[in-house]
């Protein structure tokens, strides 16, 4: 039901065809995050139109609001939010360690209490599967605990009770309509990345996801660990960066090898009156776009570019009209989406690599603060 095909190759850049229950998956590919079965502001056609081709959702927050037994109820995440195409679901892991105020962890799981009402709850590897099986993504990640990247000493506990969980997360899987994806952790530890990629390997998953990164360390570390592992893992196998979406990331990103990348810092930028361009991240709050006639960026053929000035989404900010946070949202989406259809075209034609430079040139000034910590949970 899953097969990943690697349709061509730009040294270590791929492009590749992921097929899954709700359709294939033009890989390199970005996916819009969808925290609460909604991506913020955005409707399902909106996603089609800007050409998404895969949407994540939360399986913390769904389990926390409606339930996940509901969303089952309810015919499963693509009914329930009206999504049609594949959909992938984190494991909650990172969640748990970060949002929740109380929390303790064992060999077995790790017991929280709820961000939103303070009620305590407990995710263990067979807990998280089941509700992501409830969830019905396409595809599904293995239980995991993100640590301190800095600290060596607990990073290597983490990174082997990840592995643990890892096992187990593949033993309480019981739908094959679901791709599991074993998740790498390690930290900015160049031992423990090899380490960790080598076993996450072992496990024969249908795909590997690269955990722990983009969580406050420096472009140059998270660049260093994609050199480390990206010989350790297997070629056959889709490779997901989690939370990481600046242009020059994603650029980044492909050069090393990665196929699947998701991140909020589209839509949170947008509503705070942010914009990808290609001169560089625009605030649209500022007065100079008062009378600006022009649209976000000349070159984006999304819907907000093809109808609107700078001055209306300026006028729809200072008036705090909603509508602003949508038409935003559209063109920082379409964006990447947009580059990551050029950039399969040039692994196509085999002249990505030499491109790189040029592409880093052209998205400068877009990067941002993208740390997951800060802005992963709420799209």
């Amino acid at each position: 039901m899953f097969e990943f095909t690697i349709t061509s190759k730009n040294n270590r850049a791929r492009t590749g065809i992921f097929t899954t229950p709700h359709g294939d998956l033009l890989t390199p590919v970005f996916a819009p995050v969808g925290t609460q079965a909604t991506v913020k502001t955005l409707t399902p056609e909106h996603l089609k139109d800007i050409n998404a081709t895969l949407v994540l959702s939360n399986t913390y927050h769904l389990y926390l609001r409606p339930g996940d037994e509901l969303v089952r109820d309810m015919g499963g995440l693509h009914h329930f939010m009206q999504w049609p195409c594949p959909m992938l679901t984190d494991s909650g892991g990172f969640q748990v360690f970060s949002l929740s105020q109380t929390r303790k962890i064992d060999d077995d799981g790790v017991t929280f209490k709820s961000h939103i009402d303070g009620s305590t709850h407990r995710f263990t590897p067979e807990k998280s599967i089941a509700i992501q099986e409830n969830l019905g993504a396409d595809i599904i990640m293995a239980f995991d605990e993100c640590s301190d990247p800095n600290d060596h000493a607990y990073t290597k506990l983490a990174m082997d009770r990840t592995h643990r969980w890892a096992e187990r997360s593949i033993k309480a899987k019981t739908r094959d309509d679901q791709a599991l994806f074993g998740i790498i952790q390690g930290g900015v530890q160049a031992d423990l990345r090899a380490e960790s990629a080598n076993f996450i390997s072992s496990l024969d998953t249908p795909g590997i996801a690269i955990g722990g990164l983009s969580v406050g360390e420096t472009k140059d570390e998270m660049h260093s660990m994609l050199d480390v592992m990206q010989p350790l893992l297997p070629e056959d196998k889709p490779r997901y960066l989690m939370g990481v979406g600046t242009p020059e990331d994603l650029i980044n990103g492909v050069l090393h090898g990665i196929d699947i990348f998701d991140c909020v810092l589209p839509t949170r930028l947008a509503r705070h009156h942010s914009a990808f361009a290609s001169d560089g991240r625009l605030n649209l709050m500022n007065a100079s776009f008062a009378r600006d006639e022009h649209p976000i960026d000349e070159s984006c053929d999304c819907y907000t570019c093809r109808t609107f000035a700078r001055a209306y989404l300026r006028h729809l900010i200072v008036a705090k009209e909603l509508l602003a946070g949508t038409l935003i949202s559209i063109h920082n989406l379409r964006a990447l989406i947009r580059l990551m259809e050029s950039i399969r075209g040039y692994i196509a034609d085999g002249s990505f690599e030499s491109r790189v430079p040029e592409l880093l040139k052209q998205w400068h000034g877009n990067a941002g603060r993208s740390s997951k910590i800060v802005v992963a949970d709420e799209g």
